[in-house]
């Protein structure tokens, strides 16, 4: 009998010991804790510290050799999955003309078609953007 309280002995100062630090907690700490990680911004409006998520956004239009090499490169450079590869005009030309023109890409593009996500993953690209990249990789005005 005298085993066992013994080895009922160390867990049980473990437990308590963990009890009393848990309660050592300070009201700051809780609240520290429990601090929401952002906030809701309503355009228009002041919003304290979103200066510097504003400034970190880059700024300014991407260009469509930037938008290309950082988002289209990857499958479009390579033919990928079937996706009409850089400069191939006579395949950019074919879906162009099944699509509705450049017009026409740059919609299913913006949508996403077969394995391409919407925005083919420039998601913060304008339309504008996606269709200097689209008419820079195939040709078409």
């Amino acid at each position: 009998m005298n085993l066992i309280m013994k080895m009922l002995a160390a867990p049980a100062t473990v437990l308590a010991l963990w009890a009393v630090s848990a309660q050592a907690a300070t009201t700051d700490d809780i609240a520290k804790r429990l601090e929401p990680v952002g906030q809701v911004c309503v355009q228009g409006q002041e919003c304290k510290g979103m200066e510097v998520a504003a400034s970190a956004g880059g700024g300014g239009a991407k260009t469509p050799d930037d938008v290309i090499a950082k988002h289209c490169n990857a499958c479009h450079g390579t033919g990928l999955l079937g996706s009409p590869k850089i400069g191939d005009a006579a395949d950019w030309g074919k879906r162009a003309k099944e699509q509705g023109g450049l017009d026409g890409l740059l919609a299913k593009a913006i949508t996403g078609i077969n394995s391409m996500p919407p925005k083919g993953t420039c998601a913060d690209c304008s339309d504008a953007e996606l269709k200097g990249a689209i008419s820079k990789m195939s040709g078409l005005k």
